[in-house]
């Protein structure tokens, strides 16, 4: 007896050993650091970080961020440099490296595109673990790019819109942490009382630039159906919504029947439709809705490839190119009118 429960005794201990290690392993991969997340109270700026669990709290200089964010025009035209990307997802390093290796910044993070236009063609968040890095970047850039005479495009895409109204089905562990740590839900991170909120919220859903289109999933005929297309007017209508966004989708959750919200979010909409790449279309099917949109190029991303890819006689170019996964991916460059695709080490291939 005194045998067996020695023997007892030594399995229990090793079990509560090895219970120890797996938990301490736990908590040291639970310990985060993440933001800054500026907040905007009663006139005054913010600063909220996160440092290996420890949130620290600051108030900035009253000027050091906007706090009021204007939409900018949605149609350009006479642009001769154009780079495209979508997806990033979290993937900062890779984005950086990306960016770097094909001279649209230099490795000081500082735009060297010139007058080039740099389009992000939706979803900034979920999956990845450095969303913020890659929003601030973008910030960053985007002042950096117009005081040069360029511009950056980011637009909305499903994952932004399901950030802002509380789907969070795709966030990354460490911020369920953050939100735990700050006492704040998630989207209240990016709440229209944060410098961030706000930026994001002036954000355009699609942009014309030249004769190209550019929007996260892409133009259904359904939508193009629904309403005369005005790019100015679904941009509108895509900000505005914002605000009403939980209130529609619990609705929506609950069986009632919302055209507006089926429309601009379901699965035919700018933010959702995979149909170039999954619905057997032909090049007639396309034509008609360039005719309609008065565009000669499409460009979507939303569906997933292992690079940038050319769809119907180069009408629609997809350019989530697997930068999520954090390996490898591409940008779609435009130069002298020609297409290419350039890849992570910055060589330029024609597209075919």
């Amino acid at each position: 007896m005194r045998v067996g429960r020695f023997i007892q005794e030594i399995i229990m201990r090793k079990y509560l050993t090895t219970l120890l290690l797996i938990g301490l392993g736990f908590c040291q991969e639970k310990s985060i650091s993440d933001g800054p997340y500026i907040f905007i109270e009663k006139g005054e700026l913010i600063e909220k970080r996160i440092l290996n669990n420890k949130v620290t709290t600051r108030t900035l200089d009253k000027g050091s961020y906007d706090t009021l964010y204007y939409p900018d025009l949605s149609i350009f035209n006479g642009i001769k440099k154009i780079a495209a990307f979508s997806d990033i997802h979290g993937q900062y390093d890779l984005l950086v490296n990306l960016l770097v290796n094909n001279k649209i910044i230099n490795k000081d993070h500082n735009w060297i595109f010139g007058e080039g236009h740099l389009v992000i063609v939706g979803d900034i968040f979920d999956r990845g673990d450095k969303v913020n890095e890659i929003l601030w970047l973008v910030y960053d850039l985007e002042g950096q790019a117009k005081e040069n005479g360029g511009r950056v495009h980011y637009l909305l895409g499903n994952h932004e819109y399901m950030v802002l109204y509380n789907d969070l089905r795709y966030i990354h562990d460490k911020y369920h942490i953050s939100s735990k740590l700050l006492d704040l839900e998630y989207d209240q991170l990016y709440g229209n009382n944060t410098v961030l909120g706000r930026w994001i919220r002036s954000k355009p859903t699609i942009v014309k630039i030249n004769d190209i289109m550019f929007t996260h999933a892409g133009i259904s005929g359904d939508f193009i159906g629904y309403e005369s297309f005005n790019i100015e007017n679904i941009n509108n209508k895509m900000r505005k919504s914002i605000p009403r966004l939980k209130e529609i989708r619990k609705l929506r959750r609950a069986g009632t029947t919302n055209k507006f919200y089926e429309v601009y979010f379901g699965g035919n909409s700018l933010i959702w439709y995979r149909g170039y790449f999954e619905e057997n279309l032909n090049e007639t099917d396309i034509l008609k809705i360039l005719e309609i949109v008065d565009a000669n190029h499409i460009v979507v991303g939303h569906t997933s490839n292992e690079r940038v890819v050319q769809l119907y006689n180069d009408k629609v170019i997809g350019v989530d190119s697997g930068l999520k996964r954090g390996r490898y991916g591409e940008l779609f460059l435009i130069k002298d009118e020609q297409f290419f695709r350039a890849t992570l080490s910055g060589k330029l291939i024609e597209l075919k």
